[in-house]
Order: C-alpha cells, then sequence, then structure tokens
C-alpha cells in the first residue's frame, strides 16, 4: 500500500464487541434467546455455546489493558439484558450491575470514552417465550430496562444506541430463521421489525427522561444493486426491507407503502398504529453505520456465491430473486466494496439530514497464518485501510461522519458460524484464552497513536 492514512483531528477511533459473543459467564445472568438457539442441533455450525466465549466477565481488565495498548478514543460495548434484569423484567441483579460499573469505569480511568448499545440481540428467554419481537409487549419491557441502565449509568457513558442492527434480529431471526430465535414466519418478521423500532423510540423517551445523553440507534443499511434491469423491481424491494422500512420510520414517513402492498399476503399490517410515528422518530443525537459488503440481487439460479445472511427468506414478499456477490470475498461470503461504505454514508446523511454519523463496525473475517513471529492477516489490513478511507473520503465531501469502530477487538463468537469466522484485530485461543494482537492489530494501534501511517 503506497498511500499514507491521516486521520483528521476530532475524528473518533474505536473498537466494538458485544456482550453474548465474548462475555461466557452464563452462570452469572439469565438465560436469553441465543442460549436457547444454541442448544438447537445444527443452529450454530461448530456446536459453540455461550460459555466460554472469550471469557471477558473474568477477563475484563486484560481486555481493558488491550484498548489501552491499542489507543483508542472509545470502545463500543453492549450490555447483556438478561445480566442485569433476569428473565427481562422485575428486580435488577446486582452482580450484572457491578460488572457494567467496574467495565465503565475502567474506560474512564483508561481515557476511553464508553460507548453502551442496549441490544445487541440477546433478548432474554421469558420474553422470547411469551411472543419476542412478534410481541407489543416486549417494546414496553425493552424500555423498562432501557430506563434502568440509564439511571444507572448516564452520569458516566458518552453515547447510547438502543438497538444494534434491526434488520437482523427481525429479518435473519424471524423469517430467515438463522438467527436465534430460530423462526421462518415472514408475517412474524414484519412485526418483529417495527416492534423493534417502536421500542427503540419508546427507550429513546425513557433515556432522556432520566438525563442520558446522546441518544442514537445503530442500523446497517447496505446499498443494493440489480445485477440487470430485469431484477430492478426485486432490488428495490430488498432495498425495502433492508434499508427504507427502518430510515422511512425513523425520519417519521412510516412504512413504506411499497412494502405494505408487496406483503398484504403475509400480514394485514394489524400491529402499526399511526401514533407510533411520533414515538419512532423520536429526535436523534446521532446515528451508526454498521457497513461489510454490499447486495447484488440477481435472477434467481443464477447466483454466484453463498454469502452468509444474504438469503431470499430474509426479504420478506420479494420476487424470485438470488445474490450474486462478487470477488474479492471474505470468509462469510461477503463481496469486499470500499466504495459502499461512501455510498452508504452520503444515503444515510440524506435520508436523515442533520444527524450525525458514527461508523460502529466494520470488518471482515480474513485468511490468516500463525507462526513463531505473530498472526499475518494481510488481507484484512487493507480491507481497513481501504474501508476507513472510504470513510474519509465521505466526509471530505461533505458527509458529517465523527468516527469508526473496527469491528472487532478480539475473535469471538460469529453467532450461527461459531468459531469457525473470526473477525477480531487479537487472536483468541478459544482453549487458553490467551489474546495475541495480529498484524493487523499492529497496523491500527499505529494509526491511532500516530494519526496517519504510510505503508
Amino acid at each position: 500500500m503506497a498511500s499514507s492514512l491521516v486521520i483528521p483531528d476530532g475524528f473518533q477511533m474505536g473498537a466494538a464487541t458485544s456482550s453474548w459473543q465474548i462475555e461466557g459467564d452464563s452462570a452469572g445472568r439469565g438465560r436469553c434467546m441465543w442460549d436457547d438457539f444454541a442448544m438447537r442441533p445444527g443452529a450454530i455450525v461448530d456446536g459453540t455455546r455461550a460459555d466460554p466465549a472469550c471469557d471477558h466477565v473474568a477477563r475484563y481488565v486484560e481486555d481493558l489493558d488491550l484498548l489501552s495498548w491499542f489507543g483508542v478514543d472509545t470502545y463500543r460495548f453492549s450490555i447483556s439484558w438478561p445480566r442485569v434484569m433476569p428473565g427481562g423484567s422485575g428486580p435488577l441483579a446486582v452482580a450484572g450491575l457491578d460488572f457494567y460499573d467496574r467495565l465503565i469505569d475502567g474506560l474512564l480511568e483508561r481515557g476511553i470514552e464508553p460507548v453502551v448499545t442496549l441490544y445487541h440481540w440477546d433478548l432474554p428467554s421469558e420474553l422470547q417465550a411469551t411472543g419476542g419481537w412478534v410481541s407489543r409487549e416486549t417494546a414496553d419491557r425493552f424500555a423498562d430496562y432501557a430506563e434502568a441502565m440509564g439511571s444507572r449509568y448516564a452520569d458516566r457513558v458518552a453515547r447510547w444506541a438502543t438497538l444494534n442492527e434491526p434488520w437482523c434480529s427481525s429479518f435473519l431471526g424471524y423469517a430467515a430463521g438463522v438467527h436465534a430465535p430460530g423462526m421462518r414466519d415472514p408475517g412474524a418478521s414484519l412485526a418483529a421489525a417495527y416492534h423493534l423500532m417502536l421500542g427503540h423510540g419508546l427507550a429513546m423517551q425513557r433515556l432522556r427522561a432520566v438525563n442520558a445523553h446522546n441518544l442514537g440507534v445503530v442500523l446497517n443499511i447496505t446499498p443494493v444493486y440489480a445485477t440487470e434491469p430485469s431484477m430492478k423491481a426485486a432490488a428495490h424491494h430488498v432495498d425495502g426491507t433492508q434499508n427504507r422500512f427502518f430510515l422511512d420510520l425513523l425520519a417519521g414517513r412510516g412504512v413504506p407503502q411499497d412494502l405494505i402492498e408487496n406483503c398484504a399476503h403475509l400480514t394485514d399490517w394489524s400491529f402499526v398504529q399511526e401514533s407510533d410515528n411520533s414515538i419512532i422518530s423520536t429526535q436523534m443525537d446521532w446515528i451508526g453505520e454498521n457497513y461489510y459488503s454490499v447486495m447484488r440481487v440477481a435472477p434467481p439460479d443464477t447466483g454466484t456465491a453463498e454469502a452468509v445472511g444474504q438469503d431470499a427468506l430474509a426479504s420478506p414478499g420479494c420476487p424470485p430473486m438470488t445474490y450474486a456477490p462478487r470477488a474479492p470475498l471474505t470468509h462469510m461470503g461477503w463481496e469486499i466494496y470500499p466504495p459502499g461504505m461512501t455510498e452508504v454514508l452520503h444515503r444515510i446523511a440524506r435520508d436523515l439530514p442533520g444527524i450525525p454519523i458514527w461508523v460502529c463496525e466494520n470488518g471482515g473475517a480474513m485468511d490468516e497464518t500463525i507462526d513463531e513471529s505473530g498472526v499475518h492477516d494481510p488481507i484484512r489490513r487493507h480491507y481497513l485501510h481501504d474501508h476507513i478511507s472510504a470513510v474519509l473520503q465521505a466526509r471530505t465531501e461533505g458527509v458529517d461522519v465523527r468516527g469508526y469502530f473496527a469491528w472487532s477487538l478480539l475473535d469471538n463468537i460469529e453467532w450461527a458460524e461459531g468459531w469457525t469466522k473470526r473477525f477480531g484485530l487479537v487472536r483468541v485461543d478459544v482453549d487458553t484464552q490467551i489474546r495475541t494482537p495480529k498484524d493487523s492489530a499492529q497496523w491500527y494501534r499505529a494509526v491511532l497513536q500516530g494519526r496517519d501511517t504510510s505503508d
């Protein structure tokens, strides 16, 4: 790489993780739907369950020291709802609250801003048993949980995200069945997507009421392209379920009319209430974007590769289609396409004008080699360089993008892929829990510490 990467003053750089993927210590919390999903034979490809994960609850000080070694400005992590509120409602768990107190205080002691995600998919099992996100009641319980967390941590948390990637929670979980709770009910998935957004709006209001500041949500807005003119209608529909559903609700426009019409055979949309619009579109202080790839919509039976999560079932009501990602691909089968990052940041800025943007996740599962000199992952290093450059290009072009979080600090449980896909800057040995910074970590550290690097 001949070009140099210069990080502008004031642009925040960080790393991100999520609770179920790294924490372990399932005995110290209530059950969540991912624990239940992991019990199903074949649901997680290598049979991985929640323990030990990265044993983060026991090793959080070591992980905080890793963050200090990197020199990050900020760290995004998620609170485990069942660790602090077992069962999804009722009394709070003191041990869980105390753990996040120690984590937040440890970050602040190291000069690192804590960014909290309230929901990164680990819904308490008891709430899933009563309908999960298909039930409007879950949105109310989420608001209660958000208020409790705001009351506890508002004085120390720099920014709050209500949800992480509600598209995944709803359409991968309730329509495609490849994520927890593992359902294949397209009508239910639409209700789940809507109630997630309602929960977001209710949580925003409750967080503000307890003086929590800098409130937002994290989406995974994804460029969608038709591979040929005949697929434009299908691509528009995919864009509707992937992107417009969430952007339009946040903007106060309601559910897109074409989706209502195209999915009328799947649901009567009776869960939609006009009075919810003002709740869901509660003014945000920022919005997060998780960017990994693009979606290329192709005619049925013409797809060239299988990409994890790019499943026609995850776009309810869509005309017949498949996905055709183009090489180069990550281990997830995701097309590596840095220009999509710039494009998607411009789109968010257009659809939700005036709202600052943070890139809250970006990274990839890549080839790695291990020898006595370390863990070598040159593709990941190039990936990060090119995507950070794409973010900074959008900023140069006038998009108000204010920071970037690499995904992920650590190798971790990659949801239904288990330990077979590794995204970390730091390698984690599942048996010994030894953390080893990869070559990409050394490079990212140089970027963060020097705020410029040349290759």
